[in-house]
């Protein structure tokens, strides 16, 4: 096939294209289930299937012999030509497929990544991937595009129901997906047809050759699981109890500390509580990001959480193609394009809030911050005023997660009569939501997060029930609690580094020399350093430091079996304080992101999660701590109290900073206006 795409010059499809296109299910944004290791055979035989077409190799069922090393000028294929090439003795098939397949990731990223780049498929974060709208053309006879081409789906469900001839291309695909059993995911497939599939996958000898090939190579993994896997070794409690980063609540140090000592895998046996399993470190990141969908699931720790609101189903606890569905729709609602779009409403609303401080005021220092981002996404995310309940809702909502998720307090502590209280501010809130968003009162107004949920009950009320609105609609205030964790850290980093500050306070002076700037004014020149500030901050002082998951099918991770059933830990920003990820790792070091360092690009920066629970809002959330660090810069002088002393930081249930730590306004730059929007 070919294609022609605005933009891009037209190009052949090569076949580990189309097999991975045809793989892809456009419900759940991955790939059809095919196991890590039949995927790896089938895109492996995918591309030697291509070199052959071409007339570079050549095999049959014996045998795989080079007709022609003349590169292809695809790296992809040409890699695996090459590798052939210098093979001094005459291979099968077979053999090079299961040389092959540990490559096959390498193979998969290229082929996603051009795909994506020749505006073929859209990349989502969390690594999924879904059709873009693109224009697929044939090439008529004269040269010229003329009908719009069938894309691969559609030709193999031609060939098989409508029995049309198969072109050679079409009959390696379908043995290639016969081999791995995936067809029957794909298509619905009767009986009556599977005889028509396998003399289907007759017709090319290649198709056969290669299509065996991977079918002797499918055993592998099962024949060659270890038998004796690596032990995973205990944490004495006493290692835990004096390592003063626990002490400090650092615990992406005291995870890195406990790695670099018993390895990626470790264990604690806590009394009175079921032993707690944890993985640690870069190479435990990647293989949690590339391969943790199929093998853990998020609910099962969520679900005591989601009964405290009367929810079932909210998007944290869902796993596979509801996930992916709800992240697809929620993406707009939490992208960094719709709060460009309401800037001036930043301004007006974090302006209006400073405006209330006084030189002299020394104000805690995370609910100060919390204060700050709630005056601003409690109107932009719901349109309506909420800095009287914010302070109940979140403490409930942190009272839940150590009681119900992270469970480090007693479940009873949840219903204390302080904890009633606090808990009636959800129907408050809901009751302030709902009166404010009738077509009436939205009308001409920006859509909020909100309208969206709204419309998503009112459409599909069985996907997300009126049980789950007391949670979706309290969520953006949630997001003002990790949002305003994440400014206090990077406050708190500026104030204690003067020189810092001068040069984020230079960058605010300047964006804002001639009134508010416009979201083109945010260019990566005009807040460089502010940009990897945060960065830094977001590395030294991330707020989500382990994410919890249940292993759903048991797995071998850098040598330690993990059973199914397992509860783990996955410590993602252990490695943030791993030196051979981030050399010197205590240091605050902005340069770490410039070329050639570059040292976040690397599965050891995690800030933001991993795999298909990467935040969903990590772009919008970089923007409003970079527009809330810059007026603050712009603003004021502020200063820490108490000074010179080791950060102290609450651990549990997330990352913020002690509630004896105060920022105090030591100066007011200039006045500040105080109307809002619309007033």
């Amino acid at each position: 096939m070919t294609l022609t795409t605005e933009g891009t010059a037209a190009r052949t499809l090569t076949l580990p294209d189309e097999l991975l296109l045809m793989l892809l299910s456009e419900e759940s944004g991955y790939f059809h289930q095919v196991p890590g290791w039949s995927l790896n055979c089938a895109v492996v035989g995918a591309a030697l299937a291509e070199l052959s077409l071409i007339s570079r190799i050549d095999t049959d069922m014996d045998s795989l012999i080079v007709l022609d090393d003349t590169p292809t000028g695809d790296p992809v294929l040409d890699d695996v030509l090459r590798e052939i090439a210098d093979e001094p003795g005459q291979q099968s098939a077979q053999y090079w497929i299961e040389r092959l397949a540990p490559r096959a990731e390498t193979i998969v990223d290229f082929t996603l990544d051009r795909l994506v780049a020749s505006n073929i498929l859209q990349h989502h974060d969390g690594d999924f991937w879904t059709l873009s709208r693109t224009t697929w053309q044939m090439p008529t006879t004269n040269g010229s595009t003329g009908d719009r081409a069938e894309f691969v789906t559609t030709r193999i469900s031609n060939v098989i129901f409508n029995n049309r001839i198969p072109d050679p291309r079409d009959a390696i695909i379908i043995a290639l997906a016969n081999t791995c059993d995936v067809l029957r995911f794909i298509f619905p497939i009767e009986e009556e047809l599977e005889e028509r599939i396998e003399l289907l996958c007759k017709l090319e000898l290649i198709g056969r050759a290669i299509a065996d090939a991977v079918a002797n190579n499918l055993a592998g993994p099962l024949l060659r699981r270890p038998t004796l896997t690596k032990k995973i070794p205990t944490v004495p409690m006493r290692k835990l109890l004096f390592n003063r980063r626990l002490w400090r609540g650092n615990l992406p140090a005291l995870f890195a500390d406990l790695a670099e000592e018993y390895g990626p895998v470790f264990r604690f046996n806590p009394p009175l509580q079921d032993s707690m399993l944890f993985l640690a470190g870069p190479e435990t990141n990647r293989w949690a990001h590339r391969h943790g969908r199929m093998y853990l699931r998020a609910k099962d720790y969520l679900q005591e959480f989601e009964k405290v609101y009367g929810a079932s189903g909210i998007l944290p606890a869902l796993d596979g193609a509801d996930h992916f569905r709800f992240r697809k729709y929620l993406a707009p609602a939490y992208s960094r394009a719709r709060l460009e779009g309401q800037l001036d409403t930043v301004f007006d609303y974090a302006r209006a809030h400073m405006a209330t401080w006084s030189v002299g005021d020394a104000m805690p220092a995370s609910p100060m911050s919390r204060e700050l981002i709630n005056a601003q996404l409690s109107q932009l995310m719901l349109s309506v005023q909420s800095q009287d309940l914010i302070a109940d809702l979140s403490t409930y909502k942190e009272r839940a997660l150590t009681t119900r998720v992270v469970k480090v307090l007693p479940k009873f502590l949840l219903k204390t009569p302080s904890m009633r209280r606090k808990a009636k501010g959800i129907e408050t809130l809901l009751d302030r939501v709902q009166g404010v968003h009738t077509a009436a009162q939205r009308a001409g107004c920006p859509r909020d997060i909100a309208d969206d949920l709204l419309s998503l009950h009112a459409s599909d009320p069985q996907f997300l029930p009126e049980s789950n609105l007391r949670f979706a609609l309290s969520a953006p205030l949630i997001a003002s609690v990790y949002l305003g964790d994440g400014l206090s850290f990077a406050l708190y980093a500026m104030a204690t580094q003067p020189e810092l500050y001068e040069r984020i306070r230079a960058e605010a002076d300047a964006l804002f020399s001639g009134g508010d700037p416009s979201p083109e004014d945010f260019t990566m020149e005009a807040i460089d350093v502010t940009h990897r500030f945060i960065m830094e901050a977001m590395r030294v002082y991330p707020i989500v430091p382990v994410s919890m998951r249940t292993v759903m099918n048991t797995c071998v991770v850098e040598g330690y079996e993990l059973p199914e059933g397992s509860e783990i830990y996955i410590a993602q920003t252990a490695s943030h304080y791993m030196s051979d990820v981030f050399p010197d790792p205590e240091t605050f070091d902005i340069d770490r992101y410039l070329p050639p360092r570059d040292e976040h690009r690397s599965p050891g920066y995690a800030p933001y999660g991993l795999g298909t629970h990467t935040c969903l809002g990590s772009r919008w959330m970089e923007l409003q701590l970079g527009v809330n660090l810059l007026m603050l810069a712009h603003y004021f002088t502020i200063k820490v109290s108490p000074e010179n002393r080791p950060l102290r930081i609450s651990p549990f249930p997330s990352l913020s900073i002690s509630k004896k730590v105060k920022f105090v306004i030591a100066e007011k730059r200039r006045e500040i206006p105080t109307a809002p929007a619309g007033d």
